[in-house]
């Protein structure tokens, strides 16, 4: 028979978080990662703690792929925050407590079926069924209608717009322009932010691989969005740092390197005659 005790060990969250996590739309998953960082943050008094996603599979028993997408998702709506990396390499997350942050739009919503009176997303949330099309339509761009906006001093629109140059003179000059022609700088702009905060991608390393691509015989017209460079940055990074390593010099024949090895072998008091020319 369990017996929970507080003296054992209990976690302290401020009833403002509490009542403003009620209000949240999570679905499952994300409900019970938000819970595990709670353990594992204020459990110990602490506002960060490395956690990798090994971790988190094991804490809340789900599968990696689960946890990898709601978890970005609940980064991405800035209620969980990477505050760092770990000295193992995994990033350190922590909770948001500012819930004035929070992007309260809905996270993984689930629509109801028109024959169907009432339902719940995953058991979080219950919504009564919009009784005409027109009223859902209505549901759904409000739901859609809160995209985060960047203004030009912000530094995730300013590596949007220089991206965005440098593939614009890649088209032009391969004859594609219409292909970026209707870029939207705001997506531009979150994908660079995702690439930086839930990547962990270095600023400069982001640029030097800007750099690379759009000069790149290869990927310079294979890679003509901020998405596509998120989505390839990691073998683009390795592709440009293996370029960059020197070539090792072949190892080349010396006819001198035998008559050492023969002279070697009679110091070492070997006898002549028996040493083996053929190696």
């Amino acid at each position: 028979m369990a017996n929970p005790q507080i003296e054992e060990g209990y976690t302290r969250i401020a009833n403002e978080i509490l009542g403003e996590v009620m209000k949240l739309n999570l679905n499952g998953t994300q409900f019970r990662l938000v819970m595990a960082i709670w353990r594992y943050t204020y459990g110990f008094q602490r506002k960060g703690h490395e956690m990798s996603l090994s971790f988190l599979v094991e804490a809340i028993s789900a599968s990696r792929s689960q946890v990898t997408r709601e978890l970005n998702a609940l980064i991405d709506k800035r209620i969980i925050v990477v505050v760092g990396v770990g000295k193992g390499g995994s990033r350190k997350l922590g909770f948001n407590k500012n819930h004035t942050e929070w992007e309260r739009g809905t996270l993984n919503r689930v629509y109801p079926n028109p024959s169907t009176e009432v339902y719940s997303n995953q058991g979080t949330e219950v919504y009564s069924n919009p009784s005409t099309k027109k009223e859902r339509t209505k549901e759904r761009i409000k739901d859609t209608r809160q995209s985060k906006k960047y203004d030009e001093d912000n530094t995730y629109f300013k590596m949007a717009i220089y991206f965005h140059e440098r593939v614009s003179r890649v088209a032009n000059d391969a004859g594609i322009a219409h292909l970026i022609k209707k870029s939207n700088m705001q997506t531009w702009a979150d994908d660079m932010r995702k690439l930086v905060e839930i990547d962990m991608v270095d600023k400069q390393l982001a640029k030097k691989v800007m750099d690379w691509v759009t000069e790149d015989s290869f990927w310079r017209t294979n890679v003509l969005s901020a998405k596509k460079l998120r989505e390839k940055f990691m073998d683009l990074a390795i592709k440009m740092n293996a370029e960059k390593q020197p070539q090792q010099p072949k190892n080349v024949y010396d006819p001198r390197d035998k008559e050492i090895a023969f002279q070697q072998h009679i110091q070492n008091g070997g006898n002549p005659d028996e040493f083996d020319w053929s190696r």
